[in-house]
């Protein structure tokens, strides 16, 4: 499937902003299961330049400088890219299993996904996501069937209320409410999985959504979605798999998601940050549309 995703980002400063360093992950992921066909990054007011970098995590960072004053800073990504549905991983590895294989032991392979097994800053490791794990991870339970499992519970168990919760807002505090949107979903399955000892990764991106019968899509009305990606390693040392899970759907991503990027959590891979000198006050206005290309 060819997918043309477009995501604008629009901040209105008072007073003026007089000068603005910023990040942004707007670059769909290249690889195997997605392929960019293109992409371009549009800033007004210009900056003299905009520099590409990958992070740690094979992401690409896009930089820019603003060093005169503006009241205003739009960013257009505009990315087509052609997605593939995953196949359906064969894995029976019990969830002790891997656990065991994460640990740390003198001598022993080092797998490169252990350090998603790890707090991260808004993800930390605590009692209260094993609790609510344990029902899922019941003793000699296949990882994949056990986490499967557990994305079914959180999608009953947790409403989505877009004003329950904000960017910042820490899994635990998700967990006790037992609401919010498709970041807060995503961080607390991470923490159930990572409290457990499995490596678990931050996925975000977009999702192709289909208007109800009879209307007509309006340009603009998507958004950003998170997902998580659970580790299922190989039965000898090599490299094992990633199999992607979405808590707030209930269901695997399939073609009809665009993988953004990959990080520990939201503070890795946060569409747009930066550093601003100026602008007290600001208001925020962000659109996505994601569109099928016809040939």
């Amino acid at each position: 499937m060819r997918l043309h995703v477009v995501h604008e980002t629009e901040y209105e400063y008072a007073p003026a902003v007089k000068t603005a360093r910023h990040l942004a992950h707007l670059k769909p992921l290249d690889g195997p299961r997605q392929r960019l066909l293109s992409h371009s990054l549009t800033v007004d007011p210009a900056p003299p330049q905009v520099k590409e970098a990958p992070d740690i995590y094979g992401n690409i960072r896009a930089f820019f400088t603003l060093t005169s004053a503006h009241h205003h800073l739009k960013v257009v990504a505009d990315s087509v890219v052609e997605t593939t549905a995953a196949p359906a991983p064969a894995h029976d590895m019990p969830w002790e299993a891997v656990r065991e294989r994460m640990r740390y032991h003198r001598a022993a392979h080092y797998d490169p996904a252990a350090e998603f097994s790890f707090d991260s800053p808004y993800v930390p490791r605590h009692d209260d996501f094993v609790d609510y794990a344990r029902a899922s991870f019941t003793p000699g339970r296949p990882v994949l069937e056990a986490s499967t499992d557990l994305m079914h519970r959180i999608h009953a168990d947790f409403e989505y209320e877009s004003q329950a919760t904000d960017a910042n807002t820490p899994a635990l505090e998700s967990l006790a409410l037992r609401k919010g949107v498709c970041q807060d979903f995503a961080h607390v399955m991470l923490g159930c999985l990572r409290s457990l000892g499995l490596p678990g990764r931050y996925v975000s991106g977009y999702l192709l959504t289909e208007p109800p019968p009879g209307e007509a899509k309006l340009v603009g009305s998507d958004a950003s979605h998170a997902w998580v990606s659970v580790y299922l390693p190989a039965d000898t040392t090599g490299p094992g798999e990633w199999a992607e899970l979405d808590p707030t759907n209930d269901r695997t991503p399939g073609e009809d998601y665009v993988r953004l990027a990959l990080g520990r959590d939201y503070a890795d891979i946060s569409p747009m940050r930066g550093v601003i000198h100026g602008g007290a006050n600001h208001t925020l206005r962000v659109g996505v549309t994601v569109m099928p290309v016809r040939s």
